[in-house]
C-alpha cells in the first residue's frame, strides 16, 4: 500500500511539475509607435465616411474606413473617433433623398423573378439631408463627406451645397478645414481625389469637370501645411483606377444575346455598315460620333458598360441593338485613357506630399487591383464581382463593411511600418458583407 501511494505522489509530482512549465499566453503589447493616435482625424469623402450601398446610414457608418481605423488606433493607446452617427432604424439618404439598397427579390420586364439592389423604402430618411448645423455639440473629427474634393475642404460656402458637411459643421460659413483644425487633431488619414475623378466616370466621359493636376496640388498641399503646421503627422492615401469597381465591369460588351431570328434582323439592319450578329453573345450597339456618317458601332472587347444601364429597356425595348446605347453609358478605350492618365496624376501629387511631409503613404491600387484578381482572406474570397465578390456594396463603387476592414488593413500596414507603430489589424471577417435575403 505504501509502495502505491509513493508512485502516485512521484507520478502527481511529475504531472504537476509538466504543468507548472507550459508557457502563459501573453497579452499582445500594442503601441502607436512615433505618432500620437488621441485625436484621430479623417478626411476624405463617402469613400472614407460609409457611404455604401448609394446611401450614407448607421451601419455604413460604423463600417466605414474612419470609424474602423478609429477602432483599432483605440486599442493602441488612441482616443475614440467623434463620429455623428444616424440613428440606427434610419433607412439612410443620398443627395437625391433616396433610401439605401437592399439585395431582394425583383421581377423584371419578361416577368423573370431574380436577385437585384432595391430600395429598402420608397423615400430616403430627409433628416439626413436637412441643411441645418449642429449647435452646442463638441466637434467631429470624422470628415469623410460624401461627394466632398480636396477643393471643397478649403471653400466656406460648402455647408451650403452639400448637406452631409451641414449636418456636421459647426456654422454654416466656416470650411471643413477651419472645423477640422479647430479638433487639433494629433493625426490625420487623408484619402481626397476620388471625387475628383467620379463624375466623370459615372457620366462615361459626357461630364468633365475633373481639375488639374495644377488645380489638384494646390489644394492638396495646402490642406496637408495646415495640418503639418499645427503640429498633426498623417498617413496619405493614393487612388485607384475607378474601373476596377463592379459599376464598370459588371455588364459584358458582349451581353447581347440574340436568337437567331434576332441576328438576322440586327444583321439585316446593321450590315451595310458592316456590322453582323449571330446567334448567341454578340457585341451591344453603342452611339460613337466618330465612327461613321451614322455615328453607331459595335462596341469593343475592353470598353466598358456602366450599371446605369436600364436593363428593361435592354431586355424589352432593344436598347443596345435596334437602339444604341448612348455615350452616357459607356467609357470607350480613348476615356479610359483619359481618366486614368488624370489618376495618375493626382496620385503623383499624392506621394509628393508624403514625401515633402515625411507621412506615412498607402498604395490603394494594389489592393482594388487584388480584388479585381480575386483573393482569399481567412479563409473567405474577395473579388470585385458584383454583389458576389463580397467586397463592394451594392452600389458597386463603395466598399461594404468587409471591404474596408481589409483597405483598413492596408493603411495600418502602411502606418506601421513608417512610424514603427504595432497597430493591430482587423478580421475583415467579422465585419458584414452583402447581405441576402
Amino acid at each position: 500500500m505504501k509502495k502505491h501511494t509513493l508512485t502516485y505522489t512521484i507520478f502527481g509530482t511529475v504531472i504537476l511539475g509538466m504543468m507548472a512549465c507550459k508557457p502563459k499566453y501573453a497579452e499582445p503589447t500594442f503601441s502607436a509607435g512615433e505618432i500620437d493616435t488621441e485625436r484621430f482625424a479623417m478626411i476624405g469623402d463617402g469613400h472614407s465616411g460609409g457611404f455604401m450601398d448609394d446611401a450614407l446610414y448607421h451601419d455604413g457608418q460604423k463600417g466605414s474606413l474612419a470609424f474602423l481605423l478609429g477602432q483599432q488606433f483605440e486599442k493602441a493607446g488612441g482616443g475614440a473617433l467623434a463620429t455623428k452617427l444616424i440613428t440606427e432604424n434610419s433607412v439612410g439618404a443620398n443627395i437625391n433623398g433616396q433610401a439605401r439598397l437592399k439585395l431582394d427579390y425583383k421581377e423584371d420586364c419578361q416577368g423573370n423573378v431574380s436577385l437585384s439592389p432595391v430600395r429598402v423604402a420608397s423615400q430616403g430618411d430627409l433628416n439626413i439631408i436637412a441643411t441645418s448645423s449642429f449647435s452646442g455639440e463638441a466637434l467631429y473629427r470624422d470628415f469623410g463627406i460624401p461627394s466632398m474634393r480636396a477643393a471643397h475642404v478649403l471653400s466656406t460656402n460648402y455647408a451650403q451645397f452639400n448637406p452631409f458637411f451641414a449636418r456636421i459643421t459647426s456654422s454654416n460659413t466656416v470650411s471643413p478645414l477651419q472645423d477640422i483644425l479647430s479638433t487639433n487633431p494629433s493625426f490625420v488619414a487623408m484619402y481626397l481625389g476620388i471625387e475628383e475623378c467620379m463624375s466623370y466616370a459615372r457620366s462615361g466621359g459626357s461630364i468633365d469637370n475633373m481639375p488639374t493636376a495644377v488645380e489638384f496640388e494646390a489644394a492638396y498641399a495646402q490642406i496637408a501645411q495646415a495640418l503639418k503646421n499645427q503640429g498633426a503627422k498623417g498617413i496619405v492615401a493614393t487612388i485607384p483606377e475607378l474601373t476596377v469597381m463592379p459599376y464598370f465591369r459588371t455588364i459584358p460588351f458582349n451581353g447581347l444575346n440574340l436568337e437567331a431570328t434576332n441576328a438576322t434582323l440586327l444583321s439585316a439592319v446593321f450590315g451595310p455598315l458592316g456590322f453582323n450578329f449571330s446567334p448567341g453573345p454578340n457585341p451591344f450597339m453603342i452611339n460613337d460620333p466618330d465612327a461613321n456618317e451614322f455615328g453607331i458601332r459595335q462596341i469593343l472587347e475592353g470598353e466598358l458598360l456602366l450599371l446605369s444601364i436600364p436593363l428593361d429597356s435592354v431586355r424589352c425595348n432593344q436598347m443596345g441593338s435596334l437602339f444604341p446605347f448612348r455615350n452616357e453609358f459607356i467609357l470607350t478605350l480613348e476615356e479610359q485613357s483619359y481618366l486614368n492618365t488624370r489618376i495618375q496624376a493626382y496620385n503623383a501629387v499624392i506621394r509628393s506630399i508624403a514625401s515633402t511631409h515625411n507621412w506615412a503613404l498607402v498604395e490603394t491600387q494594389g489592393f482594388y487591383q487584388k480584388l479585381l484578381s480575386g483573393f482569399v482572406f481567412n479563409g473567405v474570397n474577395f473579388s470585385a464581382q458584383f454583389v458576389s465578390g463580397g467586397a463592394f456594396s451594392l452600389d458597386g463603387i463603395h466598399l461594404n463593411a468587409r471591404g474596408n476592414a481589409v483597405l483598413a488593413n492596408e493603411f495600418i500596414k502602411a502606418i506601421n511600418q513608417h512610424y514603427n507603430a504595432n497597430i493591430p489589424g482587423l478580421n475583415a471577417n467579422a465585419y458584414s458583407g452583402v447581405k441576402f435575403p
